[in-house]
């Protein structure tokens, strides 16, 4: 291992081992043994003699070069200690401002009606695998009609899973588009009410409302999108609690014991939807809801509505069209 450069050049390296050798030389001689011309060996001799290495010409003899180097290393030693004390602080101030940075990178606050549109759409054009939705009444971005990207997503393959507040499906138009929607794939249910909205794609980004919307005198919709992190597994665990609570809109009769007119009619009935709602999405009137659910009562053994729900679920007549595809459940 050679010395540092910064103590001993390569030439006063070979000088001083000529010398340590012959016991001292002049230029002359370090010149021819060197291989390099007098006035070159003179130099280096000189230089040998400023740092403490050779005695005064001439003829130069060598000096211990612990001794003569001694404090050059302990100040070349002080002066690494020192700056690798900067180098720590150094890194630490990068790693700490890193991690903010990472932290404030999880969650990106977007505001307005049309960028969280944007957002909503990007969203479902990435995603590969899953898209899970909770769909409040009132939507403040992007109502259901006019989710066109759900169509291609879900064409290519993406599985769909919504939670329709029943106030929602009871909205001009809102029925016929998820029933459409449920005709392409996607898996529907509903609940009396749910506690935010929210969107999540492939369990990696979840964009959920901050701020409520303009019919609360709040203002514009501000919106956080949330990436990777345990924030983002809280609200996917929240999503799949409230989905084994939930009906589905639609279902599918595993068997021919009920007509497909009458399967609508119950999975309608227990969803939750009035008889009003029922009555208008099915284009007839309220009164013949009410004959018809009789019917099913008297089918099934029951004299109340309660006990028609609990019999369809016993007997089997309704069950998730996805169960009956034979669709893996979360």
């Amino acid at each position: 291992m050679h010395p540092d450069p910064a103590l001993l050049t390569a030439a006063e390296q070979q000088a001083y081992r000529l010398l340590v050798r012959l016991a001292g030389a002049g230029p002359a001689q370090l010149a021819g043994l060197a291989g390099t011309s007098v006035p070159q060996a003179a130099a280096v001799l000189e230089s040998l003699r400023g740092k403490g290495l050779v005695t005064p010409g001439p003829t130069f003899h060598p000096l211990p070069p612990d001794v003569a180097l001694g404090d050059t290393l302990l100040r070349q030693q002080q002066a690494l200690e020192s700056a690798r004390q900067v180098v720590a602080a150094l890194s630490e101030d990068y790693r700490s401002t890193n991690r903010r940075r990472s932290a404030e990178h999880l969650v990106e606050i977007v505001v307005g009606a049309q960028a969280l549109r944007q957002r909503l759409r990007e969203m479902q054009d990435s995603a590969r695998e899953e898209i899970l939705w909770f769909c409040r009444a009132n939507p403040i971005a992007m109502p259901g009609p006019e989710n066109a990207e759900e169509g291609s997503a879900l064409a290519r393959g993406v599985r769909y899973r919504a939670i329709y507040e029943r106030e929602l499906l009871e909205k001009p138009g809102e029925l016929a588009s998820i029933v459409e929607s449920i005709a392409a794939g996607e898996e529907s249910r509903t609940l009396p009410a749910l506690p935010v909205r929210l969107a999540i794609a492939d369990r990696a980004l979840a964009i959920c409302p901050l701020v409520p919307d303009e019919s609360r005198g709040v203002g514009e919709p501000t919106a956080a999108l949330i990436r990777p992190s345990e924030l983002l597994d809280a609200l996917v665990a929240l999503f799949e609690s409230y989905w084994e609570r939930a009906t589905p809109v639609l279902a599918a009769a595993p068997g021919a014991e009920l007509p497909p007119a009458e399967v609508l009619l119950l999975s309608l009935f227990v969803s939750g939807m009035p008889d009003k709602s029922i009555a208008t999405h099915l284009g007839i009137s309220k009164r013949t809801v009410q004959r018809r659910l009789d019917r099913l009562m008297t089918l099934a053994g029951v004299d109340t509505r309660t006990g028609l729900a609990f019999q369809a679920a016993r007997r089997g007549w309704l069950a998730a069209p996805a169960d009956l595809a034979g669709q893996p459940r979360p």
